[in-house]
C-alpha cells in the first residue's frame, strides 16, 4: 500500500474524478487546507482519508500529509485533476528501480534515498499556460545549475520514501516547498529521476499556474528558496 498525499484547497469539483481514478494499492490522503467549498466532505464521501491543515500554504499541506501518512513509500500530487492518478504505479516502479540495492549499473548504483518526479507533458488546450511554462523552465535551469541535476520540470507528481522526505527537513510552507525538496535531496546526494506524465487542463479555477498573479507568487517563493538553500 502507498499513501498518496493530495494537498487540497477548494477542489470539490475535481476530487470525484481524481479519487475514482486512484489505482489499487494507492490510498488517497486528502489534506484539506481550510477549504470553503466542502472539499473535505466530498473527499470523505469518495473514501479518502481527510487530514485538516488549517495553516494555509501548499507546503504546509504537503508537510501535514507526510506527517499523517503511514506507508513506507508516499506519493504527492495535485488534487485539481490536472494529473491522472493512473500514472502513480509508473512513478512507484521508477522509484523502486532508482533505489534498488542492485540496479543496472551494479550494487553501488542504488540502495540510497531517491526521488522521482513526473515531468508534465500537456495533453489538452490550456493545460499549461505559456507564462507558467516559461516560469517553470527558468526555475528548472536555475535548479540544474545550482544542484547539478538534469531536470526539465519541477513536477508536482512525485514519489519517495516517507522517512527520507521527513529527514530532509524541508522548511518552506508555501509554493517554494517542491523546489526546496529537490534542492535538499540533491545536496544530500539522492538519486533523482524523472518520467513523463500527462498534464491535463485542471478542473475549476486555478490558484497558481492558471493566473499570472499566482505564477508570480510561486516564482517569487521559489527564487527565495534558491537563494536560501543552495547545495
Amino acid at each position: 500500500m502507498i499513501d498518496v498525499v493530495l494537498p487540497c484547497l477548494d477542489e470539490a469539483e475535481a476530487l470525484p474524478w481524481v479519487l475514482t481514478r486512484m489505482p489499487e494499492g494507492f490510498r488517497p490522503l486528502v489534506v484539506d487546507n481550510a477549504s470553503t467549498d466542502g472539499s473535505a466532505a466530498v473527499a470523505a464521501r469518495h473514501g479518502a482519508r481527510v487530514v485538516p491543515a488549517a495553516d494555509r500554504g501548499f507546503g504546509a499541506a504537503c508537510h501535514a500529509g507526510l506527517l499523517a501518512a503511514r506507508t513506507e513509500v508516499v506519493c504527492v500530487m495535485d488534487a485539481d485533476a490536472s494529473l491522472d492518478p493512473a500514472e502513480l504505479p509508473r512513478l512507484a516502479a521508477a522509484l523502486a528501480g532508482l533505489t534498488s540495492p542492485v540496479g543496472p549499473a551494479g550494487p553501488a548504483a542504488g540502495g540510497g534515498p531517491g526521488l522521482v518526479l513526473g515531468r508534465r507533458r500537456p495533453t489538452g488546450r490550456g493545460a499549461w499556460p505559456p507564462h507558467a511554462r516559461l516560469g517553470n523552465a527558468v526555475l528548472a535551469r536555475s535548479l540544474n545549475r545550482r544542484a547539478g541535476t538534469r531536470l526539465h520540470d519541477l513536477g508536482p507528481m512525485r514519489a519517495a520514501r516517507r522517512a527520507d522526505l521527513l529527514a530532509l527537513g524541508v522548511r518552506d510552507r508555501r509554493f517554494g516547498y517542491p523546489l526546496e525538496m529537490v534542492l535538499r535531496a540533491a545536496r544530500a546526494g539522492w538519486r533523482i529521476g524523472e518520467i513523463d506524465v500527462a498534464y491535463r487542463p485542471r478542473t475549476g479555477a486555478s490558484k497558481v499556474t492558471g493566473t499570472l498573479g499566482g505564477t508570480v507568487r510561486a516564482v517569487r517563493d521559489m527564487r527565495r528558496v534558491l537563494a536560501e538553500v543552495a547545495p
